[in-house]
């Protein structure tokens, strides 16, 4: 015999208690069959509508020719510098996967060069990743010059990533740092 064909003993009000909780835990199954996670929040709208080989171009623009600044270039490793070539060859044929291989290739021997880590960042955009370049670039910074045409790299980096991540706030904080990497060459007369 179920409890709720079972007679009670008790008056008629002690009897609607004791079915309400059994009823309320079928009426609260039955709501939770019908009810539905709200729907996901959609995806930012990037700030930009540029390609990836065009943020890539943007960033490798800002760094200017440098003739009328200081910069100064680290002697290079000659297996690194290789592999350099390789993932620009790469890079130009558009084999961004094995282009960040040779430079992860490279990273594994001077794990410290900040403009190999700037490319390595600047591959991660191409590879669709902004959360990485913009750690890649940072990381970079930090280890590097803090003027200079790598220097508006980094930071070039960075704002095209917080431009993707629909953040102008941290685009145009980033820019600023891009300006602000600029330095004049000392005077030699």
């Amino acid at each position: 015999m179920s409890i709720f064909a079972r007679p009670y003993r008790d008056s008629p009000a002690l009897a609607s208690r004791r079915v309400a909780p059994a009823a309320c835990l079928v009426a609260l199954a039955l709501l939770a069959g019908c009810a539905t996670a709200p729907p996901p929040l959609p995806a930012p709208t990037p700030l930009t509508t540029a390609t990836p080989e065009q943020m890539v171009d943007a960033i490798r623009a800002t760094a200017g020719d440098g003739a009328d600044e200081l910069a100064v270039q680290p002697l290079r490793h000659p297996e690194v510098e290789d592999l350099r070539q390789d993932a620009q060859r790469l890079e130009a044929a558009r084999r961004y996967t094995e282009a960040a291989s040779a430079l992860d290739a490279a990273l594994s021997i001077v794990a410290d060069d900040p403009a190999l880590l700037q490319e390595r960042a600047e591959i991660a955009l191409l590879l669709g990743d902004p959360r990485m370049a913009e750690a890649i670039a940072a990381q970079a910074h930090a280890l590097g010059s803090q003027v200079g045409p790598l220097c508006r790299r980094h930071w070039a980096t960075v704002e095209q990533a917080r431009l993707l991540a629909s953040d102008a706030e941290g685009a145009a904080a980033a820019r600023e740092r891009v300006q602000a990497c600029r330095v004049a060459a000392p005077n030699r007369f």
